[in-house]
């Protein structure tokens, strides 16, 4: 799965949000995420990167091997 379409389906479901993509292994398989997203304020860790992996619509374990995810709330 590509970096771009990674980004692409966060940005989808958490419209405003700013999102930096990471090649961790170089080989299009293993990513990190850093989401600054409105949506989070006023929610724990564990709902913000919910909300992440469900912006992937099912595609982690399958076209989406490892996703680290990092979660922050607009400053």
């Amino acid at each position: 799965m590509a970096a771009a379409d990674i980004e692409a389906m966060i940005c989808a479901a958490l419209p405003g949000a700013e999102v930096t993509i990471r090649d961790l292994a170089g080989d299009g398989d293993h990513y990190a995420a850093h989401v600054v997203a409105p949506q989070f304020a006023g929610i724990g860790r564990v709902q913000q990167h919910k909300l992440v992996y469900a912006a992937l619509g099912g595609r982690m374990g399958g076209e989406l091997h490892a996703l680290q995810v990092t979660t922050q709330v607009p400053t």
